[in-house]
């Protein structure tokens, strides 16, 4: 968890001011619950391993004899948690006021959340996520309405040229059955699967047999891989998604993935090259959370190795609440990832001035200056003049202002000259 000076939250502030604006004029509602959720809401079986790193709040009134008795049983233990993520405070909110909200759902949440992660470079036990979800609507539309919004809140933070990594796990599913592996191993394999990208093929082949995967199933897929492929180029489309897949993808799975990409295709058309949608089809993408039903996704920018956001559907969360199911998708834009891309802000910066005055100048004369200034629209903060201006000016300066003024007495608006920083 961390602390955060003056120019780094300003940074921050401003940054999930365009992400709010961007996705709000996209249609979404910003909503907020609370940090904490009853510990069983967090504890059901549907956040994966996230689960394992929840905070646990200890139940109020417990005594020392209480606390031995349940020291094996957490749930003895605690009644209440912090919210791992954003999706199960969702799904909660949305079961509990439904009859108050539109038949399509739109949802905008940008919060902190706590996991109990091993501390390191990058990972944090305090951070923000940047969710927006849609309830209610179980066509193409909802995934096309996600991935439109959240390329266009990309382009707005200044990093144009992103792409979305999509594939379905049904269409997942599917495929690992017809390679032959059973329902009870696709756990372990879905593990293996997804570090394909960092240890290859034959990595993959290894760990699958370690595992003791059928090993029929296992050169059923390493045949799959090194199947012969031509190197002609295919943009995403029905073309890219059947190439990709095993002979015999069910239709149903393959129209929906071509639904997206037609949308998105439409809704870019002068962000985009002609004929290009920034959508590649990856029928490897596994993403761990098991709720995910349907479409999962993930936002690539080519300045980064690492995924910058991602989501899913997950038809089934909310009928766990609700007693029915309500189908949902949604998608979470890695808002910490993102600060550490974008620079200082210097727009904002350019606007943000230091009154330098001297100690006789009179109060109220420094408080109309200041005002003046303010209603020119710039940011201003006074400082009284020290000794040492130059560490004066460049402690000002790492707050991210660029011009100062000189002030003494009887001076007004009219006579002071602003001077950049450097």
């Amino acid at each position: 968890m961390r602390d955060f000076l003056p120019a780094d939250k300003a940074r921050r502030e401003r940054v999930l001011a365009v992400i709010r604006e961007r996705y709000r004029a996209h249609g979404f509602d910003e909503i907020e619950t609370p940090v904490v959720e009853e510990y069983a809401r967090l504890h059901a079986g549907i956040g994966g391993d996230n689960e394992k790193l929840a905070f646990n709040v200890l139940k109020r009134g417990l005594d020392a004899d209480a606390v031995r008795a349940a020291a094996d049983d957490p749930a003895a233990l605690s009644d209440l948690g912090l919210r791992y993520d954003l999706t199960v405070p969702l799904a909660r909110f949305y079961a509990s006021h439904r009859a108050e909200l539109p038949s399509v759902f739109r949802s905008i949440q940008m919060a902190p959340v706590w996991r109990a992660e091993r501390p390191q470079k990058g990972r944090y036990r305090q951070f923000v996520q940047c969710d927006i979800d849609i309830i209610g609507d179980a066509t193409a539309r909802a995934e096309a309405e996600l991935l439109v919004a959240s390329l266009d809140t990309l382009d707005a933070l200044g990093l144009e040229g992103g792409s979305i990594r999509i594939n379905d796990r049904r269409a997942l599913d599917w495929m690992l059955d017809s390679f032959g592996f059973t329902a009870e191993e696709r756990p372990g394999v879905l593990i293996t699967i997804d570090k394909l990208d960092k240890i290859g093929v034959d990595g993959v082949v290894a760990e699958l047999a370690e595992r003791g995967a059928a090993p029929a199933a296992v050169d059923t897929f390493r045949s799959f891989m090194m199947r012969p492929q031509t190197l002609e180029y295919r943009p995403y489309g029905e073309g890219q998604i059947r190439k990709a897949l095993p002979v015999g993808a069910p239709d149903d799975i393959v129209a929906h993935l071509v639904a997206i990409g037609e949308a998105v295709a439409a809704a870019r058309p002068a962000a985009d090259l002609p004929g290009e949608i920034p959508l590649v089809f990856d029928p490897f993408l596994v993403r761990g959370m098991g709720y995910y039903t349907g479409t999962i996704f993930e936002l690539a920018h080519p300045s980064v190795a690492y995924s910058l956001g991602g989501g899913g559907r997950y038809d089934g969360m909310i009928g766990r609440f609700l007693g029915q199911d309500v189908p949902a998708v949604g998608f979470s834009i890695g808002f910490e990832r993102i600060v550490d891309l974008l620079s200082g802000g210097e727009d904002a910066a350019a606007s943000a001035v230091v009154l330098v005055h001297d100690r006789d100048v009179p109060v109220d004369e420094l408080v109309a200056l200041k005002a003046a200034f303010i209603s020119e629209g710039y940011r201003v903060r006074l400082e009284q003049r020290t000794k040492n201006v130059k560490a004066l000016l460049e402690h000002a300066a790492a707050d991210d202002y660029r011009s100062f003024v000189t002030v003494s007495a009887g001076q007004t608006r009219a006579d002071l000259d602003i001077k950049p920083l450097s």
